[in-house]
């Protein structure tokens, strides 16, 4: 699909500033719609709505058709690549994901080092078919986990508050725990690879916990990883458009942005304005940076929260986007309030 001047969220990760800031949402198809809950329910669980393509192309689609959002973000998890490489995944309801942890160095001995993609291709046959329902100037997003988020998951088997299990591995058996990182580095390059080949326009790599790391740390497990997936997918593909977003990094993005070779960076909510235009927004495009909370809150203060992401960064290239995903309990009423604020 050739990467036209026709698509506004494109025009911005190459370098062009938009007068009204294209916008998508992180969870846009998600449990805040009800046709979604419709879709969920009669696919059984999460993980076989990710695999079964049709499925997964329909919830893709859902928010298109009611929002007319300027990107679609496939519908899939971080953890399909633990999957690929034959971990067992679990979705337990209301717990999150469940999987055999890798907590010392002779259970990483037993870490496949490459992932079956056959397993995903479910993923890939939801992207052709999404890609083939788009209208042309509406991009296309596939994602995966950055590999330090993805391996706390594989580490403590499960989501905790400030993901300790990996922290505390990967200071005392910082060996065992950079294997897991490569091989999820290799893996994730050719799914990324493998996400393009069927249809994305661009792509995002969701790194949900670096903000838990000191900076030394923070450079080794979260950019450098980062920067090795940005190079080989560009080894291959080097017009890729690549969206970074380690949540929580704050001061810590301009070296991000410096090292990784990103096109974007997604920012949190937390993010100081200034400091993003002066040394962020002034390299790279920035998305961002909506409270998902005052989009649940609406009103007036919704208003002014929009006003203020605009006000601070529309100036410059912007995408317009939520700090993290949307709420379940979510309002679709504001979520029309904030579309209609931003296009004027």
């Amino acid at each position: 699909m050739p990467q036209s001047a026709k698509m506004p969220f494109i025009d911005v990760l190459s370098g062009q500033r938009q007068s009204i800031p294209p916008m998508w949402m992180m969870r846009q198809a998600g449990r805040y719609l009800p046709e979604y809950r419709e879709v969920r329910a009669k696919a059984g669980g999460f993980l076989d709505l990710c695999f079964n393509p049709e499925l997964a192309a329909e919830v893709t689609l859902q928010p298109i058709r009611r929002f007319g959002f300027d990107a679609a973000i496939i519908f899939s998890d971080i953890l399909v690549i633990p999957y690929a490489l034959g971990r067992s995944v679990r979705f337990e309801v209301g717990e999150g994901p469940r999987l055999d942890p890798l907590d010392d160095p002779a259970k990483v001995a037993t870490l496949s080092p490459r992932a079956d993609f056959g397993k995903l291709e479910p993923v890939f046959q939801a992207l052709k078919l999404v890609r083939g329902a788009l209208d042309p100037k509406i991009a296309l997003i596939g994602f995966c986990g950055a590999p330090w988020t993805v391996a706390t998951y594989m580490v403590a088997g499960q989501g905790t508050p400030d993901q300790a299990p990996a922290r505390m591995m990967a200071y005392r058996h910082p060996e065992a725990f950079a294997e897991i990182i490569d091989v999820l580095v290799e893996n994730s390059v050719q799914y990324l690879l493998a996400q393009l080949e069927a249809g994305a326009n661009a792509l995002q790599i969701f790194d949900t916990w670096a903000g838990v790391l000191p900076p030394a740390e923070f450079a080794r497990w979260s950019v450098e990883p980062t920067r090795r997936i940005v190079e080989g997918v560009r080894a291959k593909a080097p017009d890729a458009k690549i969206i970074g977003f380690p949540r929580g990094a704050g001061a810590l993005l301009p070296a991000y942005v410096e090292a990784t070779g990103v096109n974007a960076v997604s920012m949190d909510w937390t993010a100081e304005p200034a400091f993003i235009r002066d040394h962020v927004q002034s390299k790279v495009a920035v998305q961002g940076n909506l409270d998902p909370l005052v989009l649940i809150a609406g009103g007036a203060a919704l208003d002014r929260a929009i006003d203020d992401v605009l006000a601070n960064f529309a100036q410059g290239r912007l995408i317009f986007n939520l700090g993290h995903g949307i709420q379940p309990e979510t309002p679709i009423a504001h979520v029309e309030q904030m579309i209609k604020r931003v296009r004027g």
